[in-house]
C-alpha cells in the first residue's frame, strides 16, 4: 500500500467520494499447486470470472505454491476465519472426513461421464453438507485426474511384487490401504513434497495426477512412469461459512455461478493434460508404461477389497450411503 500526503481540500473531495462507493470484499484463497498445473489456471479464471460476475464487489486474490498458508494448514485456516478461502484435493481431508476418500476406490470412479455430472450429483450434496459440519462451505468442484502416475527410478512399477518394500508417496491411511496390500510402505504428504522427498531418497516412488507428474517435473528424479485409471481427484474450493453468510445475495450468486462454470473448465483441462502429459514425460527420457487389462486385474484383486474396509471401517453408515449415492450418478 502506498502513503501519500494530501491536501486539505483533496482529502475531504476523496472522502466524499468514498462515502458513496462501497470497497470490494477481500477474498484471499490458497491453494497449493505450481502455476504451470492445469488446475492452478482454472482457479485463476474462476478468480476473475467471480470478479467479473460481482462486478467488482469482490476482490479475489489468489496464493498458489503454499505462498499463503501451507497444504496441511488450509482446512484449518479457512474453518478458523484466517482466511476466506482455500483448495484441497479430496483425500487431504483424510480422518477428519474420510467420506471425501470415495473416488479414490481403486478402478470404482473414472468414468467421464460421472465425474462431469459429480459437481451437481446427490452425492456432492451429500459431501457439501458434511464439509459444512465441519466448519467449511464448499464453493466448487474441479475434477482433476482420473489417470494416476506411478513413478519410480531404476525400475518400473508393473506388477504387484515390484511394490514390495517400496516407500512411496501416499494420500492418507484410509486410501493408502491399497498399497500396503501390494506390499508398499507409504508416507502421506502433499504433492508439493514429494520432488524433494524424490530427490533425497525419503521416498523411492511417486504417486500423482499424470498431468501433475510433468508439470512438477518428476522426470528429473524418476526415471520410469507407469500411467493407472486407478482412481479421481477432486481439487475442491470451501469458503469461511460466516464469511459467506456476511455476502450480498448478488455477491452469493457470483460465487455459485463462477463455481458452475469453472467445474465444467476443470473437466476440459484434466482431460487435455492427461492426454499430453505422457509424450511430454517420454521427450523428457522417462519410459512410459500403460497398464494392461491383466494387470489392472491383479492390482484390482489386491487393492479393492482392502480399500472397502479400510473405507467401510472409517466411514460406517455414512459411507455405505455415500456410495450408493456415487452409483447413481451414471445411472
Amino acid at each position: 500500500m502506498k502513503h501519500l500526503v494530501l491536501s486539505a481540500s483533496l482529502a475531504l473531495g476523496l472522502a466524499a467520494i468514498g462515502s458513496t462507493a462501497q470497497a470490494a470484499t477481500e477474498m484471499r484463497c490458497s491453494h497449493q499447486l505450481p502455476p504451470a498445473h492445469h488446475i492452478a489456471k482454472v482457479i485463476d479464471r474462476w478468480a476473475a470470472e467471480i470478479e467479473t460476475l460481482s462486478n467488482g464487489e469482490i476482490d479475489v486474490q489468489v496464493f498458489g505454491a503454499n505462498s499463503l498458508v501451507g497444504a496441511r494448514e488450509n482446512i484449518a485456516s479457512v474453518a478458523k476465519g484466517n482466511i476466506e478461502c482455500a483448495f484441497s484435493i479430496n483425500p487431504q481431508w483424510g480422518r477428519t472426513l474420510p467420506l471425501m476418500n470415495v473416488t479414490l476406490k481403486p478402478y470404482a470412479v473414472t468414468d467421464l461421464e460421472t465425474l462431469a455430472a459429480w459437481p451437481d450429483s446427490e452425492a456432492a450434496a451429500f459431501l457439501d453438507e458434511k464439509l459444512l459440519e465441519k466448519g467449511v462451505k464448499n464453493a466448487v468442484w474441479l475434477f482433476t485426474t482420473r489417470m494416476t502416475a506411478m513413478t519410480s527410478k531404476g525400475a518400473p512399477l508393473i506388477d504387484p511384487e515390484d511394490f514390495q518394500g517400496v516407500k512411496i508417496r501416499g494420500l492418507n491411511p484410509v486410501a493408502d490401504a491399497g498399497l500396503v496390500a501390494m506390499g508398499a510402505a507409504p508416507s502421506a504428504m502433499s504433492g508439493s513434497k514429494v520432488y524433494e522427498a524424490l530427490s533425497t531418497g525419503v521416498i523411492d516412488a511417486g504417486m500423482t495426477d499424470i498431468a501433475a507428474a510433468y508439470s512438477r517435473k518428476y522426470f528429473e528424479v524418476q526415471d520410469h512412469v507407469t500411467v493407472v485409471p486407478l482412481f479421481s481427484v477432486f481439487f475442491h474450493g470451501y469458503l469461511n461459512p460466516a464469511w459467506h453468510d456476511g455476502l450480498s445475495d448478488t455477491q452469493k450468486a457470483a460465487i455459485a455461478e463462477a463455481g458452475a462454470k469453472a467445474a465444467a473448465w476443470a473437466v476440459a483441462a484434466s482431460e487435455e493434460a492427461a492426454a499430453s502429459a505422457p509424450d511430454q514425460l517420454a521427450e523428457n527420457d522417462m519410459k512410459v508404461h500403460f497398464q494392461t487389462p491383466e494387470e489392472e486385474a491383479a492390482w484390482k484383486a489386491l487393492m479393492a477389497p482392502a480399500f472397502d474396509e479400510s473405507f467401510g471401517g472409517a466411514t460406517g453408515a455414512d459411507g455405505v450411503k455415500l456410495l450408493e449415492l456415487v452409483s447413481k450418478i451414471s445411472n
